[in-house]
C-alpha cells in the first residue's frame, strides 16, 4: 500500500529507505523539501504532489525526517499510527549511533519496518470492524444531572425557605419604593456565609439554588447603590466648556502653506503638460534600494547595548517576561511552549498577520521545536521568539530573484519587449505604482510603452497620460536621440482588454521599444466574469511578469484575495500550466509604522516574492523588501 518509505537526516544525508514501486520519487520528496520544510510550513503534516500524498514527521532531537507517500486516491488510516511507531522503533535500535553521529552505519532496519507495518495495519483492520456505539442514557451528562436534581436533604430545604423569604421581602420592599433598612442587608448578606460555607455546591460540581439567589440579591443591591450615585451627580450641574478649536492629527499650520501650494505649477498658455520638478531626475538609476535601510545600523547597535551592559535588566512587561523562569537542560515538550506560542500568536495578529497564516507559523514553530533538547541557559521564550524569528527571515527571503532589468536586457536582445502586467483590486494603487516602476524603467534608459487596458473606470486613461506627460518633461527626448521614452498606447473605454494589450506588445516590438507596462482594471476577487477577463489577457499575451498590486493596510483580506486572484488564474485559463502570480507590490506602506504583517500573509499564501514596495506618492518613493528590517518591525 505504501510506495515509498524514507529516513534522512536534514543535512540531505539518507540513513534507510523502502521503495515498493519503481517509480522515481526524488521530485517529490524534493518538492517537500523545497516547499515545506525550508519554507517553515511543517504546521501540516501533509504534502501533495502531483498523484502522491506524503506524510511525514520531524525528530528535532536528532534532527531526521520521516516519510511516507503513497497514491492520494487511497485513503489510509493507519499512516499516522505507523510513522509514530516506526519513529519511536528506529529511536530505540539506533539510539547511540545517532547520538554518535554515525550516519555512514550501515542501519539494517527491514524486519522492523515490515513488522511495525504489519501491527499498523492490522491495527487499521481491527478499528474498521468494530462499529462506533453510542452512548447509552446512563452515561451521559444528562443522566447525571437529573439525578443530581432529585437528591435532596433537609438542611437544603431549610436554607432555601430561609433564603427564599430573605430574597421575596427585598424585592417586595423595593417595588414598592420603600428603603430596606440595614438588618435586612446584614441578614442577606449573613445568610449565605451560614449556610454555603461548607456546601456551596451540590455533587456535580454546580452552585447550588440558594447561593445563586444570594447573588442575585447581591447584584440588586450592587445596582441600587450605583443609581443613587448618578442621582447625585446628575444634581451637579457641570461646568460649561467653551468652544475649541480642533487639531487635526496629522495637520499642518500655515507655515506649510507654501510648501502645499501647488497653482504656482499650473499649464503655461503655450504648453499642455505641467512643469516638472527636475530634481528627481538621476535619482533611481540601477537597483531599488531597501526600505529603511539605516534600520540595519540601528539593530547592529541595539545588540552591542545588550552585549555590553548585561547587568541591566528589562522591564517585567516585556511580552516574553512571564515565561524567563522556563529554563533548565531538557527536551522540549508541546506543553511548555503552548504559552509562548499562544502569545506570539496574538503578538502576531495585532501586528496584522492574517489570523490562519499566525496560527499555521506557530504550529509550524512547535513542530520544529518539539523534542529538541534545550542548554542550561536557553530559555523556551527565548527560543521559540528566534525560531520564530527565522521562519519569517526564511518566509520573505525570496525562492527567486525578480531581477526586472536583467531580464529586460535579455528580452531586448531577442528583439522583443519586456511585458509586465500589473493586477489587483479597486483603489490598491496600480496606476501609480506603475508610473513609479515607469520613472524608475527609464532612469536606466529603457524606452516604456504604457498599456491602458483599463477600459471600466472613468479617468483612467487621462491619468495615465498625464503620468506620460510628466514623464516625459522629466526625461526630454533631446537627451535620448529624438526618442519619446514613455508612450501611451489606448483605445479609448469599453473595448476589449486582451486586444489592447496584444495590440499594444505587436506596436512595441514593431518601434522598438523596450518594456510594455499592462495596466488592467481593478477588480474584486469574487467578480467572476471581469477575473475571466483577466486570465484571457494573461493567456492571450504571456506576459513575462504577473505582478499583484496589494495594501499593506489589509489583514485577513490580504489571504482571500491572493487566493481567489491564483485560483481563478488557475480555473479560468484551462490550461495544465496555468500563468499564476508572479510576485507582488505592496502599496501604502508609509502608512501602516510596524504593523508590516501584510508582507507575511502575503508571501506566505503564495510563495512569490515583493518585488517593489510603494512608501509615497512621488515618482521616487519606490523600494525593495527588506527581510530583517520588517520583521525586526514584526517582532518588536
Amino acid at each position: 500500500m505504501l510506495d515509498l518509505f524514507t529516513i534522512f537526516s536534514k543535512g540531505g544525508i539518507v540513513l534507510w529507505c523502502f521503495q515498493s514501486t519503481s517509480q522515481i520519487f526524488a521530485p517529490s520528496v524534493n518538492a517537500l523539501i523545497r516547499s515545506v520544510i525550508l519554507q517553515e510550513r511543517t504546521g501540516n503534516h501533509t504534502f501533495e504532489y502531483d498523484s502522491l500524498r506524503l506524510q511525514y514527521k520531524l525528530d528535532n532531537e536528532f534532527e531526521l525526517v520521516f516519510v511516507v507517500a503513497y497514491q492520494k486516491i487511497l485513503q489510509l488510516s493507519y499512516v499516522d499510527k505507523f510513522l509514530n511507531d516506526i519513529h519511536l522503533e528506529f529511536r530505540d535500535r539506533f539510539k547511540n549511533e545517532l547520538e554518535n553521529s554515525k550516519w555512514f552505519y550501515n542501519f539494517e532496519f527491514q524486519n522492523n519496518y515490515e513488522q511495525v507495518l504489519a501491527m499498523a495495519e492490522q491495527w487499521a483492520r481491527t478499528q474498521a470492524k468494530i462499529p462506533k456505539q453510542m452512548r447509552t442514557f446512563d452515561e451521559s451528562q444528562k443522566s447525571k444531572k437529573t439525578v443530581a436534581s432529585m437528591i435532596e436533604r433537609k438542611d437544603d430545604k431549610d436554607n432555601k425557605k430561609q433564603v427564599w423569604k430573605w430574597g421575596s421581602s427585598l424585592l417586595g420592599k423595593r417595588k414598592k419604593g420603600v428603603n430596606t433598612n440595614k438588618d435586612d442587608q446584614m441578614k442577606i448578606q449573613e445568610a449565605p456565609k451560614q449556610d454555603l460555607s461548607h456546601n456551596q455546591t451540590n455533587h456535580n460540581g454546580e452552585i447550588n439554588e440558594e447561593v445563586l439567589i444570594a447573588n442575585r440579591m447581591k447584584l440588586a443591591q450592587k445596582m441600587n447603590n450605583q443609581k443613587k450615585k448618578v442621582d447625585k451627580q446628575k444634581g451637579q450641574k457641570p461646568e460649561k466648556a467653551g468652544k475649541k478649536p480642533r487639531v487635526w492629527e496629522l495637520g499642518g499650520t500655515i507655515k506649510d502653506l507654501a510648501a502645499l501650494e501647488r497653482t504656482k505649477d499650473k499649464p503655461e498658455e503655450s504648453g499642455d503638460y505641467v512643469a516638472a520638478d527636475k530634481t528627481l531626475v538621476g535619482q533611481m538609476k540601477g537597483g531599488i534600494r531597501d526600505i529603511v535601510v539605516e534600520s540595519d545600523s540601528e539593530d547592529e547597535s541595539d545588540e552591542e547595548m545588550e552585549n555590553s551592559k548585561p547587568q541591566v535588566q528589562k522591564k517585567t512587561n516585556s511580552m516574553f517576561s512571564m515565561f524567563k523562569s522556563l529554563v533548565g537542560n531538557k527536551s522540549l515538550k508541546r506543553e511548555d511552549m503552548a504559552p509562548v506560542l499562544e502569545k506570539l500568536k496574538d503578538h502576531l495578529i495585532s501586528k496584522n498577520v492574517a489570523a490562519e497564516i499566525a496560527q499555521k507559523l506557530c504550529d509550524s514553530v512547535g513542530v520544529k521545536l518539539e523534542g529538541k533538547v534545550l542548554g542550561t541557559f536557553d530559555s523556551v521564550a527565548n527560543t521559540v521568539k528566534a525560531t520564530l524569528t527565522d521562519a519569517l527571515v526564511q518566509i520573505l527571503s525570496p525562492k527567486r530573484r525578480v531581477d526586472i532589468l536583467r531580464d529586460a536586457m535579455e528580452a531586448k536582445k531577442n528583439s522583443r519587449p519586456y511585458v509586465m502586467t500589473f493586477c489587483g483590486v479597486n483603489g490598491v494603487g496600480k496606476s501609480t505604482n506603475l508610473a513609479k516602476i515607469c520613472f524608475w524603467l527609464i532612469e536606466n534608459n529603457f524606452r516604456v510603452l504604457i498599456a491602458a487596458c483599463d477600459t471600466f473606470r472613468a479617468g483612467a486613461v487621462e491619468q495615465l497620460r498625464t503620468h506620460m506627460r510628466h514623464l516625459n518633461a522629466l526625461h526630454p527626448s533631446e537627451k535620448h536621440g529624438n526618442q519619446t521614452m514613455v508612450q501611451l498606447y489606448e483605445k479609448g473605454y469599453g473595448k476589449d482588454a486582451a486586444g489592447i494589450a496584444m495590440e499594444a506588445i505587436r506596436f512595441a516590438k514593431d518601434s522598438k521599444i523596450d518594456v510594455v507596462l499592462v495596466d488592467t482594471a481593478g477588480r474584486m476577487q469574487d467578480n467572476e466574469p471581469l477575473m475571466r477577463a483577466l486570465t484571457k489577457l494573461i493567456k492571450v499575451n504571456e506576459p513575462d511578469l504577473v505582478l499583484f498590486v496589494g495594501e499593506a493596510l489589509v489583514g485577513n483580506e490580504a489571504v482571500d484575495q491572493l487566493v481567489k486572484f491564483n485560483q481563478a488564474l488557475a480555473d479560468h485559463s484551462q490550461s495544465n500550466n496555468p500563468h499564476i502570480i508572479d510576485g507582488i507590490v505592496l502599496t501604502k506602506f508609509d502608512t501602516i509604522d510596524d504593523k508590516v504583517g501584510a508582507a507575511i500573509s502575503m508571501t506566505y499564501i503564495t510563495g512569490q516574492p515583493i518585488v517593489f514596495i510603494g512608501t509615497g506618492q512621488t515618482y521616487t518613493d519606490l523600494k525593495s523588501l527588506n527581510a530583517k528590517v520588517v520583521v525586526h518591525a514584526l517582532m518588536k
